[in-house]
């Protein structure tokens, strides 16, 4: 078997896992009841939409997408599942990209489809709009809204990939339970307070503020939603940051996340299980 074929044997291992736990499918169905009924209240347009979806998206991806991703090695090296793999020529890299797309697929039909399904609700023509959005021009933007569905899919990836590094690092259930936690913490409040507390103190300018804010996948993914989004017909000044700071943000916590997690998910004393022992090395002396 090829090498794709065995990153892709274990992509199909954890779509059929991920189907089979109906915790993931209450999860998704709790998301998608948020955000359809937040859809159904909403009016005005495709971009009062996104403002009214950006918050909760912003909040729950982060609890949705660790969810799926932080026992997702876990679960293996517990059942020692990861030791019969390890007797395959299956590369550390391979193994922790196939888990990582067979949650992914998962993850975005949850995180994706609620969000599609809610532009369904927006009416024919523009109400009201918002306080920051040009009602006569909010209606007939559903690419605008489209943007934002790829960012919050882009988003989902990001905290998966991040969830996913610390099934790898983690011993056990608890310890793994205990840095998702933190990680989710981190992502939804953390950030924002120490942006908060370092432009209270007056530490940051406009430059160090755009750095804070790509340094966060959270607040990286509201500053370009706001900025490619939002600003676009907002009848007052978004600030956003920089969109390319946000952007190379959210990779580098993409990359850096899926790293950690190929350098951590078994030992690097070789790359399989069967070349830790030569089979045909000597007995040791008594």
């Amino acid at each position: 078997m090829s090498r794709a074929g065995r990153l892709l044997a274990v992509v199909d291992r954890e779509v059929a896992t991920v189907l089979r736990a109906r915790a993931y499918a209450v999860v998704g169905l709790g998301y998608a009841a948020i955000v359809l009924g937040l859809g159904w209240q909403s009016g005005g347009g495709f971009v009062p939409l996104t403002v009214d979806l950006l918050t909760p998206v912003e909040l729950l991806v982060p609890p949705v997408a660790t969810a799926f991703g932080y026992r997702a090695v876990l679960e293996d090296t517990e059942g020692k599942e990861i030791e019969a793999l390890r007797t395959y020529p299956l590369s550390r890299l391979s193994y922790v990209l196939g888990v990582y797309l067979g949650r992914l697929a998962a993850v975005l039909v949850v995180v994706v489809t609620p969000l599609l399904l809610a532009a369904l609700l927006v009416p024919g023509t523009a109400g009201q709009g918002s306080g920051v959005v040009a009602s006569h021009e909010a209606a007939g933007t559903v690419l605008l809204y489209l943007r934002f569905v790829v960012l919050s899919a882009v988003f989902a990836a990001v905290v998966l990939a991040a969830a996913v590094a610390v099934s790898t690092v983690a011993r056990t259930g608890r310890a793994a339970l205990a840095l998702a936690v933190v990680l989710v913490v981190v992502l939804v409040i953390g950030a924002d307070l120490g942006i908060v507390a370092s432009l209270a103190g007056g530490l940051v300018g406009d430059e160090g503020l755009a750095l804070l804010i790509a340094a966060s996948p959270a607040s990286a993914f509201r500053g370009l939603v706001l900025g490619t989004v939002v600003s676009v017909v907002a009848s007052e000044t978004v600030r956003a940051g920089s969109a390319i700071a946000n952007g190379l943000g959210l990779g580098a916590w993409l990359v850096g996340s899926l790293a950690v997690a190929v350098v951590t998910v078994w030992p690097t004393v070789g790359e399989y299980a069967w070349q830790v022992v030569d089979p045909g090395a000597d007995e040791p002396d008594d």
